[in-house]
This record gives C-alpha cells, sequence and structure tokens, in this order.
C-alpha cells in the first residue's frame, strides 16, 4: 500500500466518523423517533449533510453499534432513536462536526421539527375499493409506540376526495383526536 493510498484512506475514515457524528447529532436535536426514510430525505436530499449511500450505511453501521436502535410501527415503518451510548459518544466528539454545520443542523430542526413530527405521527394511507370508492384509514401514532394510539376508516367517492381527506387530517388531526377524545373518553 503506497501513501496516497495510506492517506486516502485515513481521509475517508475521519470523513465517515464525521458523517456518523452528523446523523447522530441530528437525531438528538430532533428528540423524536424517526423513519428511515425521514432520516435519509432530510439528511441527504433536503439538506446534502451526508451522501444518500453513505447515509443509508451509517445507519446500519449506527444501529449494529448500538448508538441507535430500530423499532417498527403498524405500517413496518422503521422508526430510529438514539441510544444512551449515541449520546455519550456524541458528547465526546460533537465538536468534530463543523461549528457552522452544527448552526445549520440547530437551525433546520427549530424550523422543521413540528412538520417532520406531524408528517410522522399524523399518517394516511387509502385504498381502492370495488365499487370504485376509496377508503381512507387516518392514524396518529404515538412516539415510541408501534401501533397507532387513534386509528378511523372513511370512505371517499372519488380518488380526488380521498387525496383531499388526507390533507385535511395533516392539518386537522390534532383538533380531531382532541374533539373525539373529550368527547367519548373523557366525557364525565
Amino acid at each position: 500500500m503506497n501513501l496516497d493510498n495510506m492517506i486516502s484512506d485515513e481521509i475517508n475514515s475521519e470523513e465517515k466518523i464525521r458523517n456518523k457524528l452528523i446523523l447522530l447529532f441530528f437525531m438528538e436535536k430532533m428528540e423524536i423517533p424517526l423513519t428511515k426514510n425521514s432520516i435519509l430525505d432530510i439528511c441527504s436530499l433536503e439538506n446534502d449533510w451526508i451522501s444518500y449511500m453513505e447515509c443509508v450505511s451509517i445507519i446500519i453501521d449506527l444501529s449494529e453499534t448500538n448508538f441507535i436502535y430500530k423499532t417498527e410501527n403498524i405500517e413496518n415503518d422503521e422508526l430510529y432513536s438514539i441510544t444512551y451510548e449515541g449520546r455519550n459518544c456524541l458528547s465526546q466528539l460533537y465538536t468534530r462536526i463543523p461549528y457552522t454545520l452544527r448552526e445549520k443542523i440547530t437551525d433546520y430542526v427549530k424550523k422543521n421539527k413540528l412538520f417532520v413530527k406531524t408528517a410522522q405521527e399524523y399518517t394516511t394511507t387509502y385504498k381502492k375499493n370495488d365499487d370504485g370508492s376509496y377508503t381512507v384509514t387516518l392514524r396518529i401514532y404515538e412516539p415510541m409506540i408501534s401501533s397507532p394510539m387513534f386509528e378511523m376508516k372513511v370512505k371517499a367517492p372519488s380518488r380526488q376526495s380521498a387525496i383531499e381527506t388526507e390533507q385535511k387530517w395533516k392539518k386537522q388531526a390534532p383538533s380531531i383526536y382532541e374533539y373525539i377524545y373529550e368527547n367519548l373518553v373523557n366525557n364525565e
């Protein structure tokens, strides 16, 4: 092995460590379990903090070393959370992430945390029925719980109506759930 290859391997290794720390830093700042797709979209596609393929590899590596752990929800989405070991590692090495990047990640989380949380907690799916109508399934997930805490199915007359129901659910799920809960469960 020549000197150029050794230097290249060392640089790649340092970059991989920094990218793992970036992912841990992001997950700690988010403070909620994240789907694999959310992690990949945010870290690779929206922000270009880590290349897509590197991010896929890092999720696997961090999971295997118990720096993050995986659970699944009812839709078989993988949800990842940072572990105590991951937080401990990050607390000792976070300065290896450039300050400006830490600031960018922190700013991104401040601006987008609620949107990301809502997108993961208030989900919808729809499927076409034999009669041409659509069944829209509306769900609310509690963080760290793999099954929905609320689920309701609504029949929509058309695909467009199903799509509109999805869009309204994302905006109105908390108030709808609160109304149902207060009138059915907490009604004294």
